[in-house]
């Protein structure tokens, strides 16, 4: 199993991270890359890797499943030529991150949603919501 850590944090980069990491790891390969960690092993460990990660600056770290194995053909940029198509759709996500993390501050500050992002939220029906929450857990 593999597994991205992103960290958008002012208090820790990615070098940081990845010592951290190191210290509670368990037989888990881990690379340090431009926007956090690529995190691979035996499911149990990675989950417990990533559960000890988040707990070092939770509104700062995301965790992002690999979608496709190293080496896929559909993917490997040995056979595409140049960088790995989804390296470029974590750039896009990773500019989205710092909003996540302002949401998560002022919800943790008891801060109601403002109307305008109620609004945009109403689209979605939340009991699809909980569908897609529940088929992800």
């Amino acid at each position: 199993m593999t597994k991205y850590v992103f960290v958008e944090s002012p208090f820790m980069t990615p070098g940081e991270l990845a010592l951290r990491a190191y210290e509670v790891s368990e037989g888990v390969l881990i690379k340090e890359t431009c926007f956090g960690l690529q995190v691979t092993g035996a499911p149990e460990a990675v989950d417990h890797l990533i559960t000890e990660i988040r707990t070092f600056d939770p509104n700062h770290i995301f965790i992002k499943d690999r979608g496709f194995p190293p080496g896929d053909p559909r993917r490997c940029r040995a056979n595409l030529g140049g960088a790995r198509p989804g390296y470029l759709g974590h750039e896009r996500e990773f500019r989205l991150l710092r909003y996540i993390t302002r949401g998560l501050e002022a919800l943790e500050r008891g801060e109601a949603v403002p109307e305008a992002a109620r609004e945009k939220i109403r689209g979605l029906d939340i009991q699809r919501l909980q569908e897609l929450i529940d088929e992800e857990s």
